[in-house]
């Protein structure tokens, strides 16, 4: 019985001591969430004004690539390189989005758990106003990581389409580029390729 009281008593004392760390992530949630959504406003509007600037960006490394005098063969080798390098930076932008997605649910129901438990510890003693504190905060992280997670999904499902479709006219323009410079070897797999790659990140 006192290994069992042992640990009990050393799950509520980690648990405890998640308390502050939870609520200042659930927290940092509500702030990060909203900046996401105003960058991607924001580079809404700039596509919608025809600027894309990932785009922009792949083809301006691509002419600097073009004028750099190299063989056809290790042309056809640095593009290649050049697509995967954008396609993992699009994926990273991705990802960070993709990291609210799992981590605010996770979060508020952690940040629901441990003031509950806190709360029937206070219960216990007769202290209720800190019981009611306690359940305040616990259904308001329940709301906060909800919140985040929702909102962060539909992000990244806006974000998801813009990757594709920006890695599908990069990996068209490469393709464009290689037959170009050496047309007994170009890369028609590339579009496909690219997507399958961005694809197996999500």
């Amino acid at each position: 019985m006192e290994l069992i009281h042992f640990i009990e008593q050393l799950l509520y004392e980690v648990s405890t001591a998640l308390y502050l760390p939870v609520i200042g992530g659930c927290a940092l949630l509500v702030v990060y969430t909203p900046l996401c959504l105003g960058m991607s406003v924001f580079d809404a509007v700039q596509r919608w004004k025809g600027v894309k600037i990932e785009q922009q960006e792949f083809r301006a490394a691509l002419d600097s690539l073009r004028l750099g005098f190299l063989s056809p063969q290790r042309l056809s080798i640095e593009i290649e390189r050049l697509l995967q390098a954008h396609e993992l930076e699009l994926s990273r932008r991705l990802d960070r989005v993709r990291f609210v997605i799992k981590v605010g649910p996770a979060l508020g129901l952690m940040g629901t758990l441990i003031p509950m438990g806190i709360s029937l510890a206070a219960l216990a003693e007769g202290n209720i106003p800190k019981m009611a504190g306690s359940m305040v905060t616990a259904f308001t992280a329940t709301v906060a990581g909800l919140g985040s997670g929702v909102l962060a999904y539909l992000i990244a499902l806006v974000r998801e389409r813009w990757a594709r479709e920006d890695v599908r006219e990069m990996a068209h323009a490469a393709e464009l580029l290689i037959a170009r410079a050496d047309p007994a070897h170009a890369a028609p797999h590339l579009q496909e390729e690219a997507e399958h790659a961005l694809a197996a990140t999500a």
